[in-house]
């Protein structure tokens, strides 16, 4: 029955799937018509199933251990899963390939992909087990280094140990800026760790060597004709803050030249070369500068442009812009301006787009605003303003007096404690109507006012009716009497 179950394991690595780069994996699947398995969680078990099979019957299964590598940089390679449960299928894979009895896979990182010949790198290598242990001791060997140009460097370099990581001055291989595909062979020093380990053979890792860029030979000028004898030519140090100041008409052309080259003396294509011409009026016409064995270069008809440009002569500034990852001395230089005439619009010519606008220019300094006040008009004399004050109290005075000629007493003050509450609110309230008043024409404005007078009146109308009801059955019990 074991048997029949290691064959079927046999048969069921021979269904594997894979990817270009060494890694190994199980197809999704669909179980019993309705759930769905993704990669994640078919590959997670069967490397359950598998290793704790292994784990339980005597012997060793026969599957490569090339599979059992793959399945590790499967599940080290898909970064963080989106939900918890890939997630715990997949720390709990890389657990179970940690320590098995089938194969420990070692993996083969590089600590840093980018090294830089100016600064003279070393390439480091490191080989530990999927959680990061000491790998035992081995070899590592660097065979074969393949260029992006398709060129390839067969080499048997060998890389000094030091701390579990193996270094390698790559500067005899003779490696020039760009991206390389490294083919890296893994050995181990004891036999018997071969049952044990898995390094998979061949491993190949991708770096990108950066470097210096030459720039030499660049020229700018304007041409009268086709044959290219120029008018002006100057020449320009593209490394340094060098402007020229050209002019130009419409028959005439703008060329541009210099020359690329790495620190091996190859040339040098970079992803991104571009001219820029922005007008005064902030339109912008972007160029790509194309590049040829020898040299770059761009000729620029103003002819053949008129339209391009929508007939708009005056002051346009140039810009070249040369950038390549390799490129340590990537640069965005302002190379001077260009004062070009053009012929006059026709009426259906086409219009400069509406430019964007820029939404944090409402937060820059806005323009001064300057404002004299007028004069103050005239005011009267302090006495008349003072005469004018008094006259606003006569009515107050004279409401006094009213009040005193009618003989205003207190002698129907409710004597009850709960009708004398209720008569003193009243009163009260009648003087903070009288004090609202004061307020009013000294600091409130008319609609405060009527707020505030709109709850006093309400207090007023039921205090004021408690207070009058009162009085009035007074008045009747004493008529009654």
């Amino acid at each position: 029955m074991i048997g029949v179950v290691k064959n079927d394991i046999v048969k069921l690595f021979g269904t594997i799937k894979s990817y270009d780069d060494g890694t190994f994996y199980f197809d999704e699947k669909y179980v019993d018509g309705s759930e769905y398995k993704g990669p994640i969680t078919t590959s997670a078990s069967v490397v359950r199933g598998v290793t704790s099979f292994a784990n339980v019957v005597s012997g060793k299964l026969n599957i490569p251990g090339e599979k059992i590598l793959g399945l590790a940089k499967f599940f080290l390679g898909i970064g963080l899963p989106g939900s918890g449960r890939d997630c715990f299928n997949q720390i709990e894979s890389l657990s179970l390939l940690e320590n098995n009895r089938i194969f420990v896979p070692l993996i083969l990182s590089l600590p840093s992909k980018v090294l830089s010949l100016t600064s003279k790198d070393q390439l480091k290598v490191e080989v530990t087990t999927v959680f990061g242990s000491a790998a035992p001791p081995l070899r590592v060997n660097l065979v074969q280094v393949l260029g992006s140009d398709s060129k390839v460097i067969t080499t048997d370099s060998k890389f000094d140990l030091d701390n579990n990581v193996h270094y390698l001055d790559i500067t005899p291989l003779k490696i020039d800026v760009g991206k390389y595909s490294l083919v890296f062979e893994i050995t181990l020093q004891d036999s018997e760790h071969e049952t044990v380990y898995t390094t998979g053979g061949r491993n190949t890792e991708s770096v990108v060597v950066t470097g210096l860029i030459k720039v030499d030979k660049a020229e700018i000028g304007i041409s009268e004709n086709d044959a290219g004898s120029a008018e002006s030519v100057e020449k320009l140090d593209l490394l340094k803050d060098t402007k020229v100041s050209l002019s130009a008409n419409h028959l005439q052309k703008l060329r541009l030249s210099f020359q690329l080259s790495t620190p091996l003396g190859r040339t040098f294509k970079p992803h991104q070369v571009f001219l820029k011409l922005k007008h005064e009026s902030k339109v912008e016409h972007l160029f790509v500068v194309p590049g040829s064995v020898r040299q770059f270069k761009i000729v620029l008809d103003f002819l053949g442009l008129v339209e391009k440009f929508y007939y708009l002569s005056g002051t346009y500034d140039l810009e070249l812009s040369v950038g390549d990852a390799s490129m340590e001395n990537s640069f965005l230089r302002a190379l001077g301006q260009l004062e070009l005439d053009l012929p006059e619009a026709p009426e259906k010519a086409p219009r400069p787009p509406a430019q964007a606008v820029d939404p944090l220019a409402k937060f820059r300094p806005q323009k001064e605003i300057e404002h004299i006040f007028r004069v103050p008009e005239k005011r009267p004399p302090q006495e008349v303003s003072l005469a004018f004050t008094g006259l606003t109290l006569l009515p107050f005075i004279g409401f006094l007096i009213g009040l005193m000629r009618l003989g205003v007493n207190l002698k129907n003050f409710p004597s009850l404690p709960g009708p004398a509450a209720f008569a003193s609110l009243f009163h009260a309230g009648i003087g903070a109507v009288l004090l609202l008043y004061v307020l009013f024409w000294v600091k409130l404005d008319l609609f405060t006012t009527l707020k505030y007078l709109s709850f006093l009146g309400v207090f007023l109308v039921f205090v004021g009716h408690r207070t009058l009801s009162y009085l009035s059955n007074t008045a009747a019990k004493q008529k009654t009497a």
